[in-house]
């Protein structure tokens, strides 16, 4: 009869999965998911991040197109301020340097979160105006 009783702890077996081979799959199961929810934290944070740099963009591009369209040429040196824009205030700092021909500024912008962390910047050149002549 020994033969009777190993078929009996074989079928036993191939009943389902022992408390280990579950918990083990568990546990593999359970790093899986861990791993796409850190995935989708991550996702979530860059997409907001995304936002605040597209925004920020268009809040520097307006500061600098401002400086450039400006009748009068901006001084040169630094200066800031804020930007209404979104629904949220924008720090921006602009600094005006001359280029090689005095006629030409350089004109950088940058935008900035409020822990001071730039988010956006753009660099523009106003060009000479045209001299006007009035006949």
């Amino acid at each position: 009869m020994p033969g009777r009783g190993s078929m009996v702890s074989l079928r036993r077996r191939d009943n389902g999965f022992t408390l280990v081979e579950v918990m083990v799959a568990l546990a593999v199961f359970s790093l899986a998911a861990l791993a796409l929810i850190r995935l989708e934290g991550a996702t979530i944070r860059s997409t907001a991040l995304l936002g605040d740099t597209i925004v920020a963009q268009m809040v520097a591009r307006n500061v600098a197109v401002d400086a450039v369209t400006a009748p009068r040429a901006p001084t040169v040196g630094r200066a800031g301020g804020v930007e209404q824009n979104g629904g949220r205030a924008w720090r921006w700092v602009r600094e005006v340097r001359p280029t090689g021909d005095p006629r030409i500024l350089r004109i950088d912008v940058a935008v900035v979160d409020a822990g001071g962390r730039p988010l956006g910047r753009l660099t523009m050149i106003r060009p000479p105006q045209p001299e006007v002549i009035v006949s």
